[in-house]
């Protein structure tokens, strides 16, 4: 066998990886050799953007808003193992083909009376909706019946007004089920494929719901003068927003999208927290079809969450769209314990654009300079 080779590669051939610094300078400008050795701390101690690279790797607040914490193993001896194959016995054996009937009864009965009532009921509009409102609440307590939910209510009862919405922190699809199974609102949600997206097309949309691309840019102009024209309507159903746009991981909030403060409406919180002693109900759209995340909380032992129905909220004056935004999500985040973040959500499904890394790359360039012009 021969021995270890050695590579022996020449200083040129290293210098065409490097990038050049004097690329991201401004015209004129050059590096000058310095006149006394460079330690690294320096520059961390002149850099903002060492600084803040540094502290990106030690603590990334943003990507820990979309990791779900896998829970800690208890079956850790020989003691405690049969106890837990037992309980997977018990959860899988049992419980899931129950709770499979328990959701197999509930599509019979809403499907036997939703079709006759949405297809017989089209001259009576008012009786036909409070129907058709009051079946959809059935069917997603049947859905939460299903996990074993265990949810409490806090507040009054969500009712009809015009010129309201209601937002709530998000963190599954569940979210709107838990919801819903109390109130019929008409949510505003991305469009989603499969059987879900049968089902937001055809039932939902009997209770107002407003779907939308986020691929399109010009859905948002047909889902806001959707949402203005919903408001005004005394008859219709309240609206729900979940205005972090993307599901997070009920430990933070990102920021919240303006649109649903800037109506001239009443804004309305909700705060949901999740406890995750039996199972995590965050959802990874990335990682996971809603089909399976719907398997993991069947074959759970219970959901179990409080949701809190906030004092409304208006806008102040001289307070901006913007500011009425934060200052709901201060509300929800302390009710709920979340810890707040400033990001935007939407980050998660987007790249930094080449002008936003161009202009880091220039300003890191012009500090180096500096720094190595004064030594």
């Amino acid at each position: 066998m021969s021995g270890p080779v050695k590579l022996n590669t020449s200083s040129s051939e290293l210098d065409l990886d490097r990038p050049n610094i004097e690329d991201y300078l401004p015209s004129g400008s050059s590096v000058h050799e310095p006149h006394c050795k460079l330690r690294l701390r320096d520059l961390l101690d002149i850099s903002p953007t060492l600084t803040e690279a540094a502290g990106a790797i030690v603590d990334d607040s943003f990507t820990r808003c979309f990791k779900s914490n896998p829970p800690e193993p208890w079956n850790w001896n020989i003691y405690l193992f049969p106890l837990w194959c037992f309980g997977v016995a018990i959860r899988y054996g049992i419980l899931f083909p129950l709770r499979v009937i328990v959701l197999t009864v509930g599509w019979i009965l809403f499907l036997s009376s939703y079709i006759p009532v949405h297809f017989l009921l089209k001259g009576h509009e008012k009786l036909r909706k409070k129907l058709e409102r009051c079946l959809v609440e059935l069917i997603c307590s049947f859905f939460v019946a299903s996990w074993t939910g265990v949810v409490k209510y806090h507040g009054p009862r969500p009712s009809m007004r015009p010129k309201q919405v209601f937002v709530a922190n998000h963190t599954s699809m569940i979210d709107f089920i838990i919801l819903e199974q109390m109130t019929a609102f008409a949510v505003i949600m991305q469009k989603h494929p499969g059987w879900v997206g049968l089902l937001q097309s055809t039932i939902m949309e009997s209770v107002g719901c407003i779907w939308f691309n986020r691929s399109e840019a010009k859905d948002r102009e047909i889902v806001a003068k959707k949402l203005r024209d919903h408001v005004q309507g005394a008859d219709n159903n309240p609206v729900l927003i979940f205005p972090e746009g993307t599901c997070v991981n009920n430990h933070y909030t990102v920021m919240f999208k303006k649109g649903a403060f800037e109506l001239g409406c009443t804004v309305c919180p909700i705060a949901i927290k999740y406890n995750k002693i039996f199972v995590d109900a965050f959802w990874n759209s990335r990682k996971q079809s809603f089909t399976m995340h719907l398997l993991q909380l069947m074959t759970s032992w219970a959901v179990v969450c409080d949701v809190w129905y906030l004092e409304p909220q208006n806008l102040r004056p001289g307070e901006t769209p913007i500011e009425f935004a934060e200052r709901v999500r201060d509300i929800i985040s302390v009710r709920a314990g979340l810890r707040k973040v400033p990001w935007d959500g939407y980050l998660k499904y987007s790249r930094p654009s080449p002008k936003h890394r161009e202009r880091k790359q220039q300003s890191f360039a012009e500090t180096v300079l500096r720094h190595l012009e004064e030594k």
